[in-house]
């Protein structure tokens, strides 16, 4: 996707939501998650990969429980200016509402093992549909995977928290966590 159907979506004279460029990847990659309070609220997760910010739309926000299974909506890659993001887009735009920084650190992504893959692996599982990382944030830490949804369209994966260290059996909701 890169930049374009970002671009194409915003009226940069109208959103301060930053124009960006694809950059160079950087040697640990970045993830935001932001809470979006647009027509309904959501959450945002943004991993950073071959230049850009590959996006997840999350309905109910994420979850440290292995039990849940978040619907993600992949969309339009995002400029890696985004992982500091925070405002309010103006009625009129694309995603008019308040966003805000929910949760950032580093990922590393990985293979089926557990094992560190590279930034090319990682493209290439995330063109199967099946990627696998963990999360060095303040709020999420620990393993995740995200899986296309077989017979559900090219956009609709699952969030999925793999039972490690930071996975919890309780009920979880983002908005306890604000």
């Amino acid at each position: 996707m890169r930049l374009s159907e970002y671009k194409s979506k915003r009226n940069f004279k109208t959103t301060p939501e930053p124009r960006g460029k694809v950059e160079k990847p950087e040697d640990k990659p970045c993830f935001v998650i932001q809470r979006h309070q647009a027509t309904r609220l959501h959450y945002d997760l943004r991993l950073e990969a071959d230049g850009v910010l590959k996006s997840w739309a999350l309905p109910k926000g994420p979850s440290l429980n292995p039990s849940d299974r978040r619907l993600a909506v992949n969309v339009e890659d995002h400029p890696v200016a985004y992982l500091n993001f925070e405002g309010t887009i103006p009625e009129g735009n694309y995603g008019a509402g308040i966003m805000e920084i929910w949760d950032s650190g580093t990922y590393e992504p990985h293979n089926e093992a557990g094992d560190a893959i590279s930034g090319k692996q990682f493209l290439k599982d995330f063109a199967k549909g099946n990627i696998k990382f963990r999360l060095f944030g303040s709020k999420l830490k620990g393993s995740f995977a995200l899986v296309l949804m077989k017979g559900r369209g090219e956009n609709n994966w699952l969030l999925i928290k793999h039972k490690d260290e930071f996975a919890t059996s309780r009920p979880y909701s983002a908005e306890e966590h604000i």
